[in-house]
């Protein structure tokens, strides 16, 4: 049996943008995604923090270095610039490799700096 825990998250990350016409997704600094664990085309759940919404959609990276998190699509009439997310991602793990893993989370600043907590 495989159990789902967390894997990654970037908590009260800042939208930078939203733009409602594109296909759809989540655009997150590429340095960002490393630092947390999240791969390209992953499944995250984002949850705002400003307005109590919540949406599940796959991430694109966006630039490294920009400290951009931008909601594409349809999601972007849920959010909006400055709104304060949570970008939460899971992985399926097996009860013995759950006993010694540790999600990577960040920490964000109203800037989208972040860093890493223990």
């Amino acid at each position: 049996m495989f159990l789902k825990a967390l894997k990654g998250k970037i908590h009260r990350g800042r939208v930078t943008q939203t733009k409602v016409d594109y296909p759809g997704s989540i655009a997150i600094d590429s340095d960002m995604l490393k630092a947390a664990g999240i791969n390209v085309y992953e499944e995250v759940l984002v949850a705002n923090v400003s307005n109590g919404q919540r949406v599940e959609t796959y991430v694109v990276p966006a630039p490294p270095g920009s400290r951009d998190i931008i909601i594409l699509g349809a999601a972007a009439r849920r959010f909006e610039p400055g709104d304060i997310v949570i970008i939460i991602n899971f992985g399926y793990y097996s009860p013995e490799e759950l006993k010694t893993h540790k999600p990577k989370v960040l920490m964000c600043d109203e800037n989208n700096r972040y860093q890493m907590l223990e």
